[in-house]
């Protein structure tokens, strides 16, 4: 399995709110993060989510290499709860990150594919010649597309484009999106922030994987040319093929 991560400040912004982790330990683990709140409170809240999940997942290890399907996601579904309940703690304790959350997408590869969503980062199958958004956004605009109020041409140019439905850390309670998929030989998953996914379109991102000598240079790539379209935000990319 090859995988590649970068992650970029971009042009406007004057600090990172994104996090991102590939794992180097038995679980084959990938996250990205996208946070916000007030002064740098975003940036704590998605280093708190990624942080949080690898210690619950590396403390469940040994249980999800010999779990079937249904113990998986209900791990996977307790280690994003536990992240939500210490980033919520967290900005009512302390004044400088109250209201502070993030977007979190997580990838488990083990038998399939396990993937725990919240927010607007997205996560993708490159399969052949072909690229599927495999996350729904918990965005305003993103409703607003998938109940026919606006056509997709609105949705891009939307003055509320970054309005987000749904975060971790904002409420006590939440509600997360689980996927299970199968995994083919050379097979790639791209994570990504909204600041690639807003400035490059889909079958930019499927020709730069595909065409890349490898995952590594793939997300370099792909930063760059958001970067070189106005890097308007935060910019984020795991990518993971199954070579």
């Amino acid at each position: 399995m090859e995988s590649g991560a970068y992650s970029h400040i971009g042009k406007v912004r004057e600090i990172n709110e994104d996090a991102y982790y590939i794992s180097n330990g038995k679980l084959n683990l990938f996250m990205v993060a996208d946070g916000m709140g007030g002064h740098n409170a975003g940036e704590v809240a998605s280093h708190e989510a990624i942080d949080s999940i690898k210690k619950f997942m590396k403390k469940h290890t040994e249980v999800l290499l010999n779990s079937n399907e249904e113990t998986v996601c209900e791990i996977l579904k307790q280690a994003t709860l536990e992240a939500n309940k210490n980033i919520f703690l967290k900005s009512k304790r302390e004044e400088a990150c109250k209201g502070m959350g993030t977007t979190l997408t997580i990838i488990l590869i083990l038998a399939k594919v396990y993937i725990a969503h919240i927010g607007d980062s997205r996560a993708h199958l490159i399969h052949k010649e072909d690229i599927v958004q495999i996350t729904q956004d918990h965005s305003l605009v993103a409703e607003l597309l998938r109940n026919g109020s606006i056509t997709e041409n609105e949705a891009r140019m939307h003055p509320q484009k970054n309005m987000i439905t749904r975060a971790l850390g904002t409420e006590e309670s939440i509600e997360i999106d689980l996927y299970i998929l199968d995994l083919g030989v050379d097979d790639i998953i791209l994570l990504c922030t909204d600041g690639l996914s807003n400035l490059i379109e889909i079958e930019e991102i499927k020709d730069a994987l595909i065409d890349c000598e490898n995952m590594q240079y793939a997300c370099e790539h792909l930063v760059e040319l958001a970067n070189e379209r106005g890097g308007y935000d935060n910019i984020t990319v795991v990518a993971v093929k199954n070579s």
